[in-house]
């Protein structure tokens, strides 16, 4: 075997796979509650105050409904690329650039543990 690393070792995988599915954990609660402040939302109750500041109110839910539909589609995605990076775990092809073939950065996977392309790739988009 050459001095270049092919592949992530099995205790290097463990490690990344803790990180990954402490990641998840943590997603799914920000998104269970993204979903519960979108349902708390419907009844913000401002049947008391002028028709003026109702309206604008409205608007502003509105955009607050908008922006959590957002955050929480982004949430979704991010939920998803973790568990796509799982399965290349099992696979134990987690942590290979699919530009370069070479492996990605041990720093970079912790923090962007989804990561698919090493910092030369991505530097090249």
């Amino acid at each position: 075997m050459s001095d270049q690393q092919v592949r992530y070792s099995d205790e290097d995988l463990a490690e990344f796979k803790a990180i990954i599915e402490d990641k998840i954990t943590k997603a799914l609660d920000d998104l269970d509650r993204l979903k519960e402040n979108f349902a708390n939302d419907k009844n913000n109750g401002t049947d008391d105050t002028s028709p003026t500041f109702k309206a604008f109110e409205e608007g502003s839910d509105t955009m607050s409904k908008e922006a959590n539909s957002q955050l929480a589609a982004r949430q979704e995605k991010f939920i998803r690329d973790l568990k796509n990076a799982l399965k290349r775990i099992e696979n134990k092809t987690y942590g290979i650039c699919r530009v370069t073939g070479k492996l990605i950065g041990k720093e970079r996977l912790k923090l962007v543990p989804h990561a698919t392309l090493s910092i030369e790739a991505k530097n090249k988009q």
